[in-house]
């Protein structure tokens, strides 16, 4: 067998790690890939985040797009147009990402579809054979969570989750930071996300599929209903069916370097209280305010979120701060800081960010794929699989008005009423994968 980086990647997995390709097969030596050296990636979902991904993938040479698959094909026109347009050639285009699996070609998958199809497209992909790169929140629910954290183990392909953020250089630096105990002991940490950009979603009757659209497709193992336009493009989010509102759409992100940070994975007890208190009568379901505390025992994490005020904690609308007796840390994607407390340590005035996170950690996995290195990604289903669960845990106990509390041993809530949250119901003829 020729010793081609396909061929390498073909094989690569997390149950036989360490293997190195021969170094004038990896990216950066300045000669062209040959076709045989290329990664090739398919691409499920294609209109925003998933296309967002792609683009930083094909900032890198060795990798070339030959499949895309969306249930609007208009999308898919548009896409197709758009890669053209920047000189790479047209891809096969699926209706169904199903048959997009069975094409040979394909090394990587990327996954950018709405959160009630990552746990699906997941296992599919890696019972093909595939690599993922699948975005944040990794599933819609607890059970989905650890599916794919167990299938990904099963069949040990590479996988990274879209936390890009563990690959953007000054959260790096600011935890390095944190880890010299300079703050001193920290009792309180806080993540938030205040979203002035967004208002109201006004009640719509439903319509008529638009054309060029499979939109029982796009429901998927959802429950059948008809098609409304606030629960299709980007606004699916506020549905419980569907997302898990800014809980998981931002809160993965930044909940994710609190952990990071305390080395925690798993509180003691979780509350949560909000509602829809800007837009009450508008069509949204999940709370346009929330918080949540989070008890570790020897420090908590309080998350706030709310939609229609930009200004949040330390004049800065997304964030984490770590609170210490000596110094507060603040942390967002522009930079971080320190404030003293009473002087007891030098300020740190803001180390700006550099650098593009989610273009880095496309790089991360495409050099953890090239070189067989999974303990180098910055973001692997674990890490994906830890916030998931910490986040659906607030939200968990915001649905049910329960303070509550993980056995992580069993797995489940201490609750019954918790405990019905944790399984969904699939619809359609979709069936839970068994793993």
């Amino acid at each position: 067998m020729n010793s081609t980086r396909r061929n390498f990647i073909k094989t690569a997995s997390v149950l036989a790690a360490g293997t190195l390709l021969p170094a004038d097969l990896i990216s950066g030596t300045g000669k062209a890939v040959p076709p045989s050296d290329r990664i090739n990636i398919g691409l499920i979902g294609v209109r925003s985040q998933g296309f967002s991904d792609l683009s930083s993938f094909l900032k890198n040479k060795e990798v070339q797009c030959v499949a895309m698959s969306d249930i609007d094909s208009n999308l898919l026109e548009s896409r197709t147009a758009d890669i053209v347009k920047l000189g790479y050639e047209k891809p096969k285009l699926y209706g169904d990402y199903r048959k997009m699996l069975e094409n040979k070609d394909i090394d990587v998958v990327i996954i950018g579809t709405p959160d009630h199809w990552h746990c699906l497209q997941f296992v599919d992909s890696l019972e093909a054979g595939k690599h993922i790169y699948v975005e944040k929140p990794i599933g819609n629910s607890i059970a989905e969570i650890n599916i794919m954290n167990n299938a990904a183990r099963k069949h040990g392909k590479i996988v990274q989750v879209g936390q890009w953020q563990r690959s953007q250089p000054h959260f790096v630096d600011a935890i390095n930071y944190l880890k010299s105990g300079k703050l001193g002991r920290i009792r309180t940490c806080k993540a938030w996300s205040y979203v002035d950009w967004k208002g109201a979603v006004p009640k719509v009757p439903d319509a008529p599929v638009p054309a060029g659209v499979n939109y029982d497709m796009w429901l998927g193992p959802a429950p059948k209903r008809p098609f409304n336009m606030n629960r299709f493009h980007f606004t699916w989010r506020w549905y419980w069916e569907y997302g898990n509102g800014l809980m998981t759409d931002w809160g993965v992100h930044l909940i994710d370097y609190i952990l990071y940070g305390m080395g925690k994975s798993i509180p003691a007890s979780v509350m949560a209280i909000g509602g829809k208190y800007a837009f009450p009568d508008d069509d949204m379901v999940t709370p346009d305010t929330m918080t949540a505390v989070y008890d570790f025992n020897d420090f908590t994490m309080i998350w706030e979120h709310t939609i229609g005020i930009g200004l949040g904690n330390w004049k800065r609308p997304h964030g984490m701060s770590y609170i210490g007796e000596n110094g507060t840390l603040v942390l967002d994607r522009n930079g971080w800081e320190v404030f003293p407390e009473k002087q007891k340590i030098e300020a740190v005035p803001v180390q700006k960010n550099v650098g593009n996170g989610q273009d880095l950690h496309a790089r991360n996995f495409l050099d953890c794929l090239e070189n067989n290195t999974p303990d180098k990604l910055n973001a692997g289903i674990e890490v994906g699989r830890r916030v998931a669960l910490v986040a659906q845990m607030g939200n968990v106990a915001y649905r049910t008005g329960e303070k509550v509390s993980w056995d992580d041993a069993k797995q489940q809530f201490k609750t019954e009423t918790a405990n019905k949250l944790i399984t969904p119901v699939y619809n359609n003829g979709y069936k839970l994968p068994g793993y």
